[in-house]
């Protein structure tokens, strides 16, 4: 009986492992064909992965939807780090059910509708103040954080209820002000938290296409909305093996963030332990 179970458990395991990453293989394999029908295997060939570094306008493209994502998501975790102090920490105050509902509230809400807001709120204010002059990469990181910040308070705010605070309180006693205990006790301790809040905005931001087609402008067309346009003329193996490169990259930066997020929790334990020993 324990037997067939876990047979049944491990061809679950295989089929969903199958079922996310069959997908990927295949497009793998596919950056790799000679053919440019993308349909069509004709050999193995890296031709595609020259002509994709030769194309100056997705190179350009995956520039800018990189430097977007970078501040968006260094943006969005400072302002998700106080968000989550405030609602983690100050919990009596008028208003807070209103701040923290306003804060998630991109969470439920369709892209569509951040989208359109955010360029009605752009368009009003060009219009009565004259900032900003005209949409870009500008309008699309104020669009990104808008909706990074409540992903990113989530993963904090978890991480924070979950610490210890008589470790600052300990800090406190010890003769340390509220911001050294801050910088010393508890940004070490959430520090995991604040790396994959970073790298979920990160991500969410290089992926988004339905917010950035409402709020950016000529010139300001980023990755996603430069492939989706490609794909409406027909796929080219130059798309395979930008994606190809994409999850590459993706796939190291997940195991270092994995390996840095556990160095740290381990060596956070052993402090922990050495602090109750003494």
């Amino acid at each position: 009986m324990n037997r067939s179970r876990f047979s049944l458990s491990r061809l679950c395991f295989w089929l969903g492992i199958g079922f996310l990453y069959a997908p990927m293989v295949v497009l793998i394999v596919y950056s790799f064909n000679s053919s440019r029908l993308v349909t069509v295997w004709a050999g193995w060939s890296t031709k595609w992965y020259g002509e994709l570094f030769r194309d100056e306008q997705i190179m350009n493209a995956v520039g800018r939807s990189l430097q977007v994502a970078f501040y968006s998501a260094s943006t969005a975790v400072v302002l998700g780090m106080l968000a989550s102090i405030v609602i983690v920490r100050f919990r009596r105050f008028r208003g807070r059910t209103l701040f923290s509902g306003m804060i998630t509230a991109p969470l439920v809400m369709p892209d569509v509708i951040i989208g359109l807001s955010m360029l009605l709120l752009f368009v009003a204010m060009a219009q009565s103040i004259g900032w900003p002059p005209q949409r870009g990469l500008l309008t699309v990181w104020i669009a990104h954080t808008t909706f990074c910040v409540a992903y990113s308070t989530v993963v904090i705010s978890s991480r924070l209820r979950e610490m210890d605070q008589s470790l600052e309180e300990a800090a406190l006693d010890l003769g340390a002000t509220p911001v050294r205990a801050f910088f010393l006790v508890t940004l070490p301790i959430i520090a995991p938290s604040i790396l994959s809040a970073w790298l979920l905005s990160f991500t969410l931001s290089l992926d988004d296409v339905v917010i950035a087609s409402f709020v950016t402008g000529p010139g300001a067309t980023t990755l996603p909305i430069e492939v989706f346009s490609s794909v409406k003329l027909g796929v080219t193996p130059k798309i395979n093996a930008l994606a190809t490169i994409i999850i590459g990259v993706v796939s190291l930066v997940a195991f270092g963030s994995w390996y840095v997020s556990r160095r740290i929790d381990e060596r956070n334990r052993a402090a922990a332990r050495m602090a109750a020993e003494a």
